[in-house]
């Protein structure tokens, strides 16, 4: 018999991802994408941007947290296995879409801040999100090991295409130290820094620390595994949303070199994540299950 307390996280996480999904997909039809109803104080390139993200809230994540929530409701493991592709993103978006907007330029309005709780609740969901899913992997969660003739090549391209991500925005910092702007500085230079700041400093080094578990802890990371490559897939799903947006309203900030950059490393941790996911397995089930 399941016991009670075991029963009221099931139902807890169940309706929190349930409502998460659905405040993620109020927040893309309210937003730019849609209805206009919530305004954010940034720039027209920024904007197109939320647009091509919202399309990924609206049809990707919000659809991937109701039906996760759903099945973490009916007590099924392949909940987990959603699940844990959203936290990550959730924080990362939601702190973006919250904290980035230029909210001291004279020449933008807007009215996010009037939805501050909506983008607190989907913070929050996020962290609880995170602490579920990782719970959910019991200690005999494995993942075997990939044969070194897979995993050189791949951490060969991996690495190399996350430097050149991080080159691309390490040679705007220095443009922007040197003469005092860059590409898109001007129009929304906090959502310059705050994506900056991001990818740096969370992003890119994930990328790495998850090529270092490839290599020394294949098995014991696996539910690890799972969490960052969800985040990368999914985030690397909204940044060639957001490209692809930039290209139809013509953004000048919009550069196809960016754009193969991004298309690659979406098609490296596609292929990771498959390698990894189908690689796992789990002996047991978990009492939370």
């Amino acid at each position: 018999m399941e016991p009670g307390y075991i029963r009221f996280e099931r139902l807890f996480i169940g309706v929190t991802a349930i409502a998460t999904g659905i405040g993620l997909a109020a927040m893309a039809v309210m937003g730019p994408l849609w209805l206009g109803i919530i305004q954010y104080k940034t720039s027209p390139s920024a904007i197109y941007q939320l647009i091509g993200q919202d399309m990924v809230n609206l049809f990707i994540m919000a659809p991937v947290c109701i039906i996760g929530g759903i099945l973490r409701l009916l007590g099924k493991q392949s909940a987990k296995y959603m699940l844990i592709l959203t936290p990550l993103y959730l924080i990362y978006t939601i702190l973006s879409f919250g904290m980035g907007m230029e909210w001291s330029h004279p020449a933008y309005s807007g009215n996010s801040e009037q939805y501050f709780f909506l983008f607190l609740g989907l913070l929050i969901g996020g962290f609880l999100l995170l602490f579920d899913s990782l719970g959910q992997f019991s200690g005999t969660a494995k993942g075997r090991p990939l044969s070194r003739k897979v995993l050189l090549p791949y951490s060969i391209l991996f690495s190399l295409f996350l430097i050149l991500f991080g080159l691309m925005w390490v040679g705007e910092v220095f443009e922007v130290m040197r003469i005092g702007t860059t590409r898109g500085y001007e129009a929304s230079p906090l959502a310059f820094w705050l994506v900056r700041y991001f990818d740096l400093g969370f992003t890119i080094p994930l990328g790495f620390l998850s090529i270092y578990l490839l290599w020394s802890r294949p098995a014991t990371g696996f539910p690890v595994q799972l969490l960052f490559y969800g985040f990368f897939l999914t985030m690397g799903l909204a940044v060639n949303a957001m490209g692809l947006a930039m290209y139809l309203f013509e953004d000048p900030d919009w550069t196809i070199e960016s754009t193969i950059v991004f298309g690659v490393l979406l098609l490296i941790i596609t292929a990771g994540f498959t390698l990894i996911i189908t690689r796992g397995r789990e002996r047991g089930s978990h009492a939370a299950a």
